[in-house]
């Protein structure tokens, strides 16, 4: 009997213990559940505070929200998606790869140079054309240009200065200065052949004597085959000079000038230049081509 009670009293015992653990056991898993349950997740760490009791957002999370949302880091990030996402679409759209953009490379020779500033004063215009400034660089001066002419240069005149009947054309035309001499200035010019006095002209009853072989224009006749139809002219000019005071003189003087002859025109045994005005002087001797004859100036005293 008591081998009975004492193997039931163990079977008990046993069971007892089988009892124990398991509700041990069943104590530590709801522990260790409990433990979970108040753990804080990675997804649910809000505040609570930050909700109602009927599980709603509260004023305060919602002040933050839109605070946050109306802060300038928050706008730049937006935009920032916004445009890394119109990019991408776009690359999804176009498939074809970006053209690449070409770098222009630039030689040294077609590199465009600095403009360089000059310090130095800038010349006036009357100056410059002028050509009285000198050039800052070292060269030479700028040749000295040529102011205009506004007065008649006779071309116009020329064109149309025929003789009537004839057909023939004047070289010469009197320029605008042409004057006849007053009537105290009696210039007359002596013919000579050696020693003999051929002949007499008096000059100041015209402005301009044309001399020549033609009968037809001239207005004195030269018989030598050596000149020229229209060879030369002897023409008073009105001239305005002023002397070392500063006084002005007007006076009518006597020009000699060469109508570009075949044989030319000579002054006290020298060639003159041709289309070019000679001042004559009393006692200047003349001469006509090849012609041995001379023309001498003379100036009478008044009153002869």
């Amino acid at each position: 009997m008591a081998d009975v009670d004492s193997g039931s009293g163990k079977a008990d015992r046993r069971r007892r213990d089988r009892d124990s653990d398991s509700d041990e056991g069943a104590r530590k898993e709801r522990r260790r559940e409990g433990r979970r349950d108040d753990r804080p997740s990675k997804h649910s760490s809000r505040r609570r505070d930050d909700y109602d009791s009927d599980g709603q957002d509260s004023g305060r999370r919602r002040e933050r929200r839109d605070r946050h949302r109306s802060s300038p880091w928050h706008e730049r990030k937006h935009s920032q998606r916004s445009r890394s996402r119109e990019r991408s679409h776009h690359e999804r759209r176009s498939r074809s790869p970006p053209p690449k953009r070409r770098r222009r490379s630039v030689t040294p020779s077609q590199s465009p140079e600095p403009h360089k500033r000059s310090k130095a004063p800038l010349p006036s215009q009357d100056e410059s054309f002028r050509g009285e400034v000198a050039p800052t660089d070292g060269s030479a001066p700028p040749p000295q240009k040529q102011k205009p002419n506004y007065k008649p240069t006779g071309l116009l005149a020329k064109e149309a200065n025929t003789v009537a009947g004839t057909t023939t054309v004047l070289k010469y035309h009197e320029p605008p200065e042409a004057r006849k001499p007053p009537a105290k200035q009696q210039w007359r010019m002596y013919v000579f052949k050696e020693k003999d006095l051929l002949d007499t002209i008096y000059l100041s009853t015209r402005s301009a004597w044309l001399m020549g072989r033609d009968e037809k224009v001239t207005d004195y006749l030269l018989e030598h085959p050596s000149t020229s139809k229209q060879h030369a002219v002897i023409q008073f000019r009105h001239r305005t000079s002023t002397d070392e005071f500063g006084d002005k003189t007007s006076k009518v003087k006597p020009y000699l000038i060469d109508l570009e002859s075949a044989n030319g025109t000579k002054l006290n045994g020298e060639k003159v230049k041709a289309s070019r005005y000679v001042e004559l002087v009393d006692g200047d001797v003349v001469g006509f081509g090849d012609s041995e004859r001379e023309y001498v100036m003379m100036l009478p005293p008044a009153g002869t």
